[in-house]
């Protein structure tokens, strides 16, 4: 731990140091918070990931996967990535490493992957190996993929979170199909949690096969495209995309059924309800909904030296509102809201604690961005 602790202080201490770059500021309750890009010109960028010194994997939508210098924003191709298929939202899409990866160095990617019949939501895994004077992604393999592929560009889902115990949690899209989220035989609309090596955990809810995929942790979700741990409990936490409405906050148990598209607070985008009202027995309330809907993508709980007034809180991403949504948590229920940088940023896709306990977004557009947020004073509350 000591060492481990020197490490982070010094890359805190270089990234304190690095020339200023153009910054955007938003005021919050506890102090104010500056944004500064770290590096531009990412097209669609979907995910990333910090390496243990400091620079960074970034996904880009298209089917590229960069390493970042977020400290002099220069980038170069990382080769090995695998073939997707870069339509409507599909593409490369989240990336994550595994809790060992200064020992084993593997990376992990979710995908729309093209198959017969259309494509699927899939997540392989492959080693980050030096190249010449670059990086390359060695062996990559899909390690657990949707079932049954379809056609269209929606709901793929595809956050990856690993767990306290090593378990790999997935999250899926109903692909737009949704009677698809009510079917435990059917990837779609759920939440996956495998070993990491794909294999099924022996603890799963339905890991004999007989009452739903053994891969399944939970269903009747629409789009989740966020997910963290809890930095407490380590229990999974997702954030998924409602309709006009009811975008959820959610908890899942295992075997538990979320409701999509049986129960719901939100309305179809025709202004029609759905299903048959916001509650039924068998089926779980969020912890939180916006309605109408803010269209949420990545989310992390706040932890480190930074933000002592925050941890434990939840941030979301926010596409169509474009903004940083803060949700004070307290004994597992939001409490209030607070919505940070409300159209000053753009699309906010992903959102990570950093290995220096900053904030870093990143912003999906043809020309997105990877941006670092911090208290103006060093400490928020």
């Amino acid at each position: 731990m000591p060492r481990l602790s020197a490490v982070l202080a010094v890359l805190t201490l270089a990234l304190l140091a690095l020339p200023a770059a153009a910054q955007i500021a938003a005021q919050a309750d506890a102090c104010t918070l500056i944004a500064e890009e770290r590096a531009g010109s990412l097209e669609h960028p979907w995910g990333v990931a910090f390496l243990p010194d400091g620079t960074a994997l970034v996904t880009e939508r298209s089917g590229r996967l960069l390493l970042v210098d977020p400290r002099t924003g220069d980038r170069q191709p990382v080769e090995g990535a695998p073939a997707v298929a870069a339509r409507g939202q599909g593409g490369l899409l989240d990336i994550a490493l595994h809790p060992d990866f200064a020992s084993n160095a593997l990376v992990y990617l979710s995908f729309s992957e093209p198959r017969d019949g259309g494509t699927a939501t899939a997540v392989g895994r492959g080693r980050l190996v030096r190249d010449g004077g670059g990086m390359r992604l060695d062996g990559f393999t899909v390690i657990t993929r949707m079932a049954k592929a379809s056609g269209g560009g929606r709901h793929f889902g595809s956050r990856l979170a690993f767990a306290p115990d090593g378990a790999l949690f997935v999250t899926m899209g109903e692909r737009g199909d949704r009677p698809r989220a009510q079917d435990p035989f059917d990837h779609a609309g759920s939440v996956l949690r495998v070993n990491d090596d794909g294999s099924i955990p022996v603890d799963n809810p339905f890991a004999d096969g007989r009452k739903g995929k053994p891969e399944i942790w939970s269903i009747g979700h629409r789009n989740p495209q966020g997910a963290a741990i809890h930095p407490d409990s380590g229990l999974i936490w997702t954030v998924e995309h409602g309709a006009r409405g009811g975008d959820e906050i959610n908890q899942p148990r295992p075997g538990r059924n979320y409701g999509w598209p049986v129960i719901s607070y939100g309305r179809h985008y025709s202004g029609l309800p759905i299903g048959e009202g916001t509650s039924k027995p068998g089926m779980e309330q969020p912890v939180f909904y916006w309605d109408p809907s803010i269209a949420p993508s990545g989310m992390a709980f706040v932890t480190g030296p930074m933000f002592p007034a925050w941890r434990g809180d939840i941030l979301v991403g926010a596409l169509k509102d474009r903004l940083l949504s803060r949700l004070d948590m307290e004994n597992g229920r939001v409490v209030a809201e607070e919505r940070l940088f409300e159209g000053a940023l753009g699309r906010i896709r992903d959102v990570r604690m950093g290995p220096d306990g900053a904030i870093w977004l990143l912003t999906d557009s043809p020309s997105g961005g990877l941006y670092r947020l911090t208290p103006e004073d060093g400490v928020c509350g």
